[in-house]
């Protein structure tokens, strides 16, 4: 297609562009955070993500995948909420068996935490100048109200009929706690020539991601009298030497990595102790501790090789220590497993889509790494399908008491979105 015009987008990408509908577009916002849809429980969101798919004119689709059936798939990536249902909500644009394109945002949100510390409701979608407030809102339901803007843009300026491909919109659940949403929307054939998940990004375009894993330590100890309680071995004591190692391994798995997309964060593979539990008596020994974390997989690491490494950490750590030498601790995986995913800067989804949104935005995007997990991974491992991360607002203020996103944001991501899909499926 031929650019023309000092925008720098051909005249029909500029109709998609101007056909969003900004108010529009900030109702689907404030609609979404209304719906609670904490991890695990996303049917009733689902159920409008359909209703505003349909008032797009998109070709609706339900999908109910059995959790039973998804957790049985060898690439299952873990949960961390219980559930007992799985579902996925579907939109189609275009002509199936040609190109196709897939844009992918996910509805679980994590829960509230203590509503102390909110200022407003969290349910409420509450709108405040350029703000909408709720939990969701950045994570990331704004991303998913930008896709929904950008397709109902494309059918407002009558240019479906006008696609020589397809567009597929996934709406997924149990993305915060592994992703077995979007394993099982794979599953089913939501797969494409690439794909773009609007997660918060700032605009920016994410080119690369780290990973992560959660796991439980089990720490023994041995019980005595707190009058005698050198006759004893405290599980705590113990699980500082763990930490310990833990630390030493984190520095050297940082000090390792060498690519700026990840050296710019500082410290890209985090390890934590996020929980810890123990204790039966105060004035007894503890005997035994449970504590569970997060262990940062490296970019280039499946979720398996940090396993690995995780393993070995541990092992070393109760090689070293006399007691645990003799009763080690244990290690498991117990929640999200998350790899590590990468394409190409010079790939033609992320250099195509820097291009519209220069345009679109007035200034070139930079294309980032970042350190967290996301879906990103399953559709390029799984999926076989070329994906970058491209969407509205701070990831800074996700998971946050007063959440918020910014309407001006999920705006423009929205226009830049519409223009990008009649650039990638509209001839001259």
């Amino acid at each position: 297609m031929t650019v023309t015009g000092e925008s720098g987008l051909h005249e029909v990408e500029q109709r998609a562009a101007d056909a969003v509908d900004p108010g529009w577009t900030a109702a689907a916002v404030e609609q979404l955070v209304r719906v609670p849809s904490v991890t695990g429980d996303e049917g009733a969101v689902q159920d409008l993500v359909a209703e505003l798919l349909a008032e797009a004119d998109a070709r609706v689709e339900r999908l109910e995948p059995d959790p039973a059936a998804a957790r049985r798939d060898p690439d299952w990536p873990g949960d961390e909420m219980p559930r007992d249902r799985l579902p996925i909500a579907l939109g189609r644009l275009g002509r199936p068996g040609g190109r196709r394109v897939v844009l992918v945002g996910h509805v679980d949100v994590v829960p509230v935490g203590d509503p102390a510390r909110w200022t407003r409701d969290p349910w409420a979608g509450e709108r405040e100048g350029d703000r909408v407030y709720g939990r969701g809102a950045v994570d990331m339901k704004g991303g998913v109200a930008s896709i929904l803007g950008a397709v109902r843009a494309i059918t407002a300026a009558g240019l479906e009929d006008r696609l020589e491909g397809e567009i597929l919109i996934a709406s997924v659940p149990s993305e915060e706690d592994g992703g077995q949403g979007m394993l099982a929307a794979i599953r089913a054939g939501v797969t494409g020539d690439m794909a773009i998940i609007t997660e918060p990004t700032d605009l920016e375009i994410v080119v690369a991601h780290a990973g992560a894993l959660t796991f439980k330590l089990t720490v023994p100890g041995r019980a005595a009298h707190a009058s005698v309680r050198r006759e004893g071995v405290s599980a705590l004591d113990n699980l500082q030497t763990l930490v310990r190692a833990l630390e030493a391994d984190e520095t050297a798995r940082n000090a390792a990595e060498t690519d700026p997309l990840m050296t710019v964060h500082g410290l890209p593979y985090a390890t934590i102790i996020g929980k810890i539990s123990g204790g039966a008596w105060a004035s007894s020994v503890i005997d035994r501790i449970e504590a569970e974390g997060r262990y940062g997989v490296k970019l280039g690491q499946t979720w398996r090789d940090a396993e690995r490494d995780l393993l070995r950490c541990i092992d070393d750590a109760n090689e070293s220590d006399p007691f645990l030498r003799e009763h080690p601790a244990t290690v498991e995986l117990t929640g999200g497993k998350f790899s590590s995913a990468r394409v190409p800067a010079d790939h033609p989804l992320p250099v195509g889509l820097a291009a519209v949104a220069s345009a679109v935005l007035g200034h070139e995007p930079p294309l980032t790494g970042e350190p967290y997990g996301a879906d990103m991974r399953l559709l390029v491992q799984e999926g076989n399908t070329p994906t970058v991360i491209f969407g509205p607002g701070d990831k800074r203020v996700a998971h946050s008491a007063d959440e918020w996103v910014s309407v001006e944001a999920v705006t423009a991501c929205a226009r830049t979105l519409a223009a990008w899909l009649v650039r990638e499926l509209v001839s001259s």
